[in-house]
């Protein structure tokens, strides 16, 4: 398998979703892979980091949320997006029987992600780009009421620009979790993790940098699951 594409049922509709092989070669563990609010299957964003995950040894599955499928700008309710992702996984179990499935994706679609984790969802792993703690301007409505019921492992990217998630606010609320929760800051990087020239690196450097921590998660995963 190198690329497949194909349509998952969602409620009374149905999203885009494409798998793409590791380019390491390695094929064990599956990463599904959301969006963002903004985004879509093929933003530069998701695009950029489902490079990066294949790079780090991932098979990604990459989908659109049903509100990108109805071309709206207005995302759908969390539950719904949580549910589109779990339609997804199981769509992506049965396609491809991988033997490890990682969650996640950039900011909204890894909070979905990680309300599923807290519900008790079965995954390997839980693979957070960008998590959006808060909404922008109004750090006083933390998103973290159910990160201390997540359970399994986590790995969390974030960078030290990003107005959604300040290091000292994360720092704070991840004082209640209790999972094995791995939080790596990429310096000078916002949340779309891009970083300002004067920081001396492009943003490609960035996703290189994003793309080693990852592969170096998912060694540990797989070595923890065996």
């Amino acid at each position: 398998m190198t690329t497949h594409e194909w349509r998952v049922p969602v409620g009374d509709g149905d999203v885009t979703a494409v798998c793409e092989a590791a380019t390491t070669g390695e094929s064990r563990t599956v990463l599904v892979c959301a969006h963002g609010a903004g985004g879509s299957i093929a933003d530069r964003g998701t695009l950029a980091s489902a490079q990066a995950m294949r790079d780090a040894g991932f098979d990604v599955v990459r989908f659109n949320f049903p509100y990108k499928e109805r071309k709206s700008g207005r995302p759908d309710a969390m539950p719904f997006l949580m549910e589109t992702v779990a339609a997804v996984v199981a769509s992506t179990r049965q396609q491809f029987s991988p033997i490890r499935v990682v969650i996640g994706g950039r900011s909204m679609g890894g909070r979905a992600a990680s309300m599923l984790a807290a519900d008790g969802f079965v995954a390997d792993g839980l693979l957070l780009l960008a998590y959006p703690l808060h909404p922008a301007g109004q750090p006083e409505q933390l998103r973290d009421a159910h990160l201390p019921r997540i359970r399994m492992r986590v790995l969390c990217i974030n960078g030290t620009r990003d107005s959604l998630c300040t290091p000292a606010l994360m720092t704070q609320a991840l004082t209640t979790v209790t999972a094995l929760w791995r939080m790596h800051w990429v310096e000078d990087a916002d949340h779309s993790f891009h970083v300002l020239k004067s920081s001396g690196r492009t943003d490609a450097l960035v996703m290189d940098e994003i793309g080693a921590v990852a592969a170096e998660w998912r060694v540990t995963l797989a070595s923890a699951l065996r």
